[in-house]
């Protein structure tokens, strides 16, 4: 079975992090293709590379001098090398990166040198060949993607090298243009060269042991998730979960290969494995929590409204119109209420209640803010009776007031609204009482 297997920056921030992945690598002769991230945080107080290529590109832009900025990224790389006992010299490729500051080529390019860098080191470690992202992971010259043209050149270069080093994060367009994708890109490389090489699994190396049921800044030490589907994680991402990129997920979702997420400090941690689907029960009838505070809510009354053909999507035009994205959209036989977030939503509110009122001539229209939104996800949901209940009944017992409920066709999750300051208390007891109850 092939395994890609990608390392991110807190895993390879040292010499003694590397020499841990190595000894993964090593140790499975099925981890074929490796996709390393830039060097991240040592201590709490460090500095990640990428952000310190940030600043000193932006010296350089300002025309400022910048070589003692530029050293100090090669400092960080050369203390690597030395405690791998490399016998590698990166001085002409920072030769090349001072030339091209100089040339003002694109902060995409400042920032991706952090991971072509480590992929050089990762390669000369390992004894392997390294691919430049940029022959290989392919954008136009808008700085769009190109998702089958890049799986056309990957499968091509790939079928000839048994073995390879990939650096995540960034591409090329085809006339040489650095592009990245957004902060934690490599994971979608990884991702990416999964699908490419048909993987049977994608390894995700971070510096947790996957995903948790809540977050651990409001429920302390929650339990961890060992499974979870594509459809879960995508519930719980979009509300705030966020240990993998969000988009790394469609490219071996489409074909069906699982994710490892795993702990470079607790390796012997199987951690949460991303599937597909699974006939696998989950430890508890939710499988997580997830949230986000600072909403705001249009409650639009208009008697009728359910005769009235068109009237949500004249309502929603209005928000279009102001650029204001719609999170979630409850409605009864009169009423319909449309969440949206606050800092969004106050500086065109006076605009799109105007709008709103000349659109549909509403009886009544009503203003919330302050809101937060929970996620209760879990593919357990489906199989039992009572869920809603459980959870309005540990809300009350906390003296929560709900303000939304929507649950998805797909039952596979529920949305519920609370007011900010109750948020907290909220995803507590919604824990203790699928979680806490049971153990």
């Amino acid at each position: 079975m092939v395994k890609v297997v990608k390392f991110g920056g807190t895993s390879l921030a040292s010499a003694e992090q590397f020499k841990k992945a190595g000894k993964l690598i090593r140790k499975d002769s099925d981890r074929r293709y490796v996709i390393p991230s830039a060097p991240g945080k040592r201590t709490s107080d460090d500095t990640k590379v990428t952000d310190m290529l940030y600043s000193c590109y932006g010296l350089a832009i300002s025309e400022e001098e910048f070589e003692e900025a530029l050293l100090a990224i090669k400092d960080r790389y050369d203390s690597i090398i030395q405690g791998l006992g490399l016998h590698l010299d990166l001085t002409p490729e920072f030769q090349k990166i001072r030339v091209d500051f100089t040339k003002k080529v694109g902060r995409d390019y400042a920032a991706s040198r952090g991971e072509y860098l480590n992929g050089l080191i990762m390669a000369a470690y390992l004894e392997i060949p390294f691919i430049d992202a940029a022959e290989v992971i392919v954008f136009d010259e808008t700085g769009e993607f190109l998702p089958k043209e890049t799986d056309r050149k990957l499968r091509e270069r790939l079928a000839e090298t048994e073995r390879a080093v990939i650096p995540g994060f960034y591409g090329a367009s085809p006339s040489g243009k650095i592009f990245t994708f957004s902060r934690g890109g490599s994971d979608l490389t990884g991702s990416i060269v999964a699908r490419a090489v048909h993987a049977g699994l994608y390894e995700n190396w971070t510096d947790v042991s996957g995903f948790l049921v809540a977050d651990p800044r409001i429920i302390p030490h929650p339990k961890g998730i060992d499974v979870i589907t594509y459809q879960e994680l995508r519930e719980l991402a979009y509300m705030g979960a966020s240990v993998l990129h969000e988009d790394a997920i469609f490219p071996v979702q489409k074909e069906g290969i699982p994710i490892n997420i795993r702990n470079m400090n607790v390796p012997e941690d199987e951690g949460t494995l991303i599937v597909s689907d699974t006939c696998r029960k989950p430890r508890f009838i939710i499988t997580g929590i997830a949230g986000k505070k600072d909403f705001a809510s249009i409650t639009i009354e208009k008697a009728m409204m359910n005769r009235s053909v068109g009237f949500c999507r004249k309502v929603l035009t209005i928000f279009e119109e102001n650029g204001i994205s719609i999170e979630h959209m409850p409605t009864g036989i009169d009423t319909m209420t449309v969440f949206v977030h606050q800092d969004e939503f106050e500086e065109k509110e006076q605009k799109v209640l105007a709008g709103i009122h000349r659109a549909v001539e509403p009886d009544c229209l009503e203003l919330e803010s302050d809101l937060a939104l929970i996620a209760v996800v879990g593919r357990g949901m489906r199989a039992t009776r009572g869920t809603s209940g459980r959870i309005f009944s540990a809300l009350a017992h906390a003296s929560v007031n709900v303000k939304m409920i929507d649950q998805g066709s797909s039952e596979r999750n529920i949305i519920i609204g609370v007011r900010n300051h109750d948020f907290e208390v909220a995803i507590h007891a919604i824990y203790n009482i699928f979680v806490n109850t049971v153990i």
